[in-house]
């Protein structure tokens, strides 16, 4: 399993329609990809940062290929919906699981 880590600074007052539109749009389109494995999306607390962090889990290399395209490792996902809301352009990272509790 990989956990991908999509992180984006969006505007001070654009952060909670940001995450709805998240919710409403994103988050479902995942849900219906092979090798998705479920995510969070998660915002900041309030602070300076206004961070949102979607963080999804994928079954392989693979299925991550699929949905990002052959840069997945480097090159975050977003669409043209969501650039007005950003500060920064999103980042990406990933993640193996070492352990569960």
């Amino acid at each position: 399993m990989i956990v991908r880590i999509w992180e984006a600074r969006v505007a001070p007052k654009a952060v909670a329609e940001f995450c709805a539109l998240l919710r409403a749009d994103v988050l479902p389109k995942l849900t219906g990809l092979d090798g998705y494995l479920g995510g969070e999306l998660l915002r900041s607390l309030p602070d300076n940062t206004h961070r949102v962090l979607l963080v999804t889990r994928w079954r392989d290399e693979e299925a991550l290929r699929a949905y990002a395209g052959p840069l997945w490792a480097l090159r975050p996902v977003w669409s043209q919906d969501e650039l007005g809301f950003l500060d920064h352009p999103p980042e990406v990272s990933h993640f193996t699981v070492v352990s569960t509790d």
